[in-house]
């Protein structure tokens, strides 16, 4: 269960315990419960039998429409297989703000789309001199958004914890500097 309350959430599954914490809480800060939890940071918050779910798809349709990609044809992918971009790859854009907006806006799309985190990490590597192909590669991220604007991440009612890692395994990757992205 999810609780908001003022700018605090309370979560759990012993609802006795929760309502302890409110009466603790209440009684040294004098709060106020504003009941289920619906939207918290930009965030969609649902209920299903399934478990809870976090998505964006306002977020996701304003950007679209913000840079004009709501009528673009979708990616199947976020980023092109082998893309092979580099600092020096491409012209140097004349408005660089742009890019690091748009950077911004996608890697606060990572917490509910963690498909696209790899390729946002990736192209927030030319963050100090962004080129025309790295602009043209963030648009792609927005363009595979466009397929699932309302997809999110789920966490499961009954479910064990399993903590999963990935790495890359690019050996030497990186154009610039040699190196593996993560190394």
């Amino acid at each position: 269960m999810l609780v908001y309350v003022d700018d605090l959430i309370l979560t759990g599954n012993d609802l006795q315990q929760i309502s302890n914490t409110k009466i603790i809480l209440d009684n040294k800060f004098s709060i106020k419960d504003i009941g289920q939890l619906k939207y918290f940071l930009g965030m969609k918050v649902a209920r299903t039998t399934e478990g809870i779910s976090l998505y964006q798809r306002k977020y996701t349709l304003d950007l679209l429409q913000e840079i004009g990609l709501l009528v673009a044809k979708p990616a199947s992918t976020p980023m092109e297989c082998n893309a092979k971009l580099h600092s020096k790859s491409g012209t140097p854009l004349t408005n660089i703000t742009t890019y690091r907006r748009l950077i911004g806006r996608l890697l606060y799309l990572t917490h509910t789309r963690p498909v696209i985190s790899l390729s946002v990490e990736f192209l927030s590597q030319f963050l100090s001199n962004p080129t025309d192909l790295h602009h043209k590669a963030a648009t792609r991220v927005l363009r595979y958004l466009k397929n699932s604007p309302g997809q999110g991440i789920l966490f499961p009612r009954n479910n064990s914890i399993v903590l999963k890692g990935y790495s890359d395994s690019d050996w030497a990757g990186c154009l610039d500097t040699r190196k593996s992205i993560t190394g």
